[in-house]
């Protein structure tokens, strides 16, 4: 248990905020302060860590500015992978940039959402937090225990929401994976024709073109399990990423080409 204190202390601390966010919006919010504190909480983390979202869309435009030049290079370095490595730490350094500039802000990200789930889903239903009420239901209330009274046009309009932005961020993907097959073209070709070993090349990109998309889905599945105050954490920061994507991820002027190493 004690691998877990730093946690619990952190969800304990969340659970203060939240509250005394609520005590600070009830004069404005009446009945349904606890419900507008989650929202706000849950946007003020999310800017509270959006600039590791920036770091996160300056890597991928990063990496998707060199793609030519690392396609360039696994194509004239392809049967020698020794120099193609250190052609590409070549190139990564020569740009000031790191392969890794969009994975690490991501995972820097996940204590966040580890701590706002846990303070939303493991909290005591009769007391606290999910205690309190949004149009008479608890907070604490599942789908499962039924959807009699309020509880049914509250969920459908939460989960329309989550349905909406589910649908936007497939759409999305769907889009960014189209892009990048596109792009992705001129490389696959070349080892598809060497045939390395005999073997057939995967087509991953392609796979994860399919799989991708349906993944914003995943949010229904999670709300029809989680209590209301969980949902409406899950609405509020899908809404978020929404936005966050929206602006940070609008079209760029296309960037110049970065010489490649030794060339």
């Amino acid at each position: 248990m004690l691998a877990f204190a730093p946690l619990d202390a952190a969800v304990t601390a969340a659970s203060t905020a939240v509250t005394a966010l609520a005590d600070l919006v009830a004069p404005l919010a009446g009945g349904a302060a606890t419900a507008a504190a989650i929202v706000l909480f849950t946007f003020a983390v999310r800017l509270l860590i959006s600039p590791l979202s920036w770091a996160q869309v300056r890597g991928e435009r990063s990496r998707t500015a060199l793609a030519p030049q690392l396609r360039e290079i696994q194509r004239k370095y392809a049967d020698d992978p020794a120099r193609m490595q250190a052609e590409v730490v070549g190139l990564y350094r020569s740009a000031g940039a790191s392969p890794l500039a969009g994975c690490l802000p991501a995972l820097l990200q996940a204590p966040f959402f580890l701590v706002m789930y846990r303070l939303f889903t493991t909290a005591d239903p009769d007391s606290g937090l999910l205690a309190e009420r949004l149009a008479g239901v608890p907070l604490g209330h599942h789908v499962a225990d039924g959807l009699g009274g309020a509880a049914g046009p509250l969920f459908a309009v939460l989960f329309a929401a989550l349905l909406v932005l589910a649908w936007w961020s497939s759409r999305r993907m769907r889009r960014t994976a189209a892009l990048a097959a596109a792009a992705g073209a001129g490389a696959a070709a070349p080892a598809k024709a060497t045939g390395r070993a005999g073997e057939p090349q995967p087509d991953v990109a392609a796979l994860l073109g399919r799989i991708m998309p349906l993944l914003p889905y995943g949010t229904l599945i999670v709300a029809a399990v989680v209590p209301l105050a969980a949902v409406l954490y899950l609405v509020a920061t899908t809404a978020w990423t929404a936005l966050e994507h929206a602006v940070l991820r609008r079209p760029q002027p296309a960037p110049l080409a970065v010489p490649v190493p030794g060339r």
